[in-house]
């Protein structure tokens, strides 16, 4: 499970978008909090389909 969890993340970090990498780098901290819930909204939805299959 470990294994799967780790691979649906590294799936999903190697497609995130790149204006979501370059917000994560800014110094405005509500651009940074948009990125990041972007950021996790894709990763539960991964974790939500890898539940589903």
């Amino acid at each position: 499970m470990q294994v799967e969890l780790q691979a649906t993340i590294t799936a999903i970090m190697a497609r995130t978008p790149e204006w979501v990498r370059q917000e994560l780098l800014s110094k405005e901290q509500a651009t940074r909090a948009r990125a990041e819930e972007a950021l996790a909204a894709m990763i539960a939805g991964a974790l939500k389909d890898a539940q589903a299959a």
